[in-house]
Parts: structure tokens; sequence; C-alpha cells
């Protein structure tokens, strides 16, 4: 997945019923134990999040300023 920073993210809630979590990512930090993201979330708090495959969905920054 290309996550680049200024992308605005949304990420599937751990429990159901729960919303989906949405933020802008601050920093892509690659590690040798993989890729993981500083966000700063829509509600003010900040971060670092390691998805698992299926979770994170982005929306690139130039869409999200169009929309």
């Amino acid at each position: 997945m290309n996550v680049a920073v200024g992308d605005r993210i949304v990420i599937d809630s751990e429990k159901a019923g729960e919303p989906p979590r949405s933020g802008v990512v601050l920093e892509v930090i690659e590690a040798s134990y993989g890729t993981h993201y500083r966000v700063r979330w829509d509600n003010g708090r900040v971060s670092e999040i390691r998805p698992t495959a299926g979770t994170l969905h982005t929306v690139e920054a130039e869409k999200a300023a169009r929309a």
C-alpha cells in the first residue's frame, strides 16, 4: 500500500458496531519490522499505528482537498 504524508486514512474498527477512525498521516516510518504511521486523528489525538491487512483505507491528500 502506498501511503504518503498528508494522506487521509480510515481504519476499520476493532469492535463490531463501532465507527471507523479517520485522520491525516503526519509521518511514514520505515523499520526493519515493517512500516508504521504517525497519524493525527480527527479527534485531535496523535498516535502511531501499524495496521494489519485489510484494515487501512487511504484517500490521497489531493483527492481529500477536492472533496
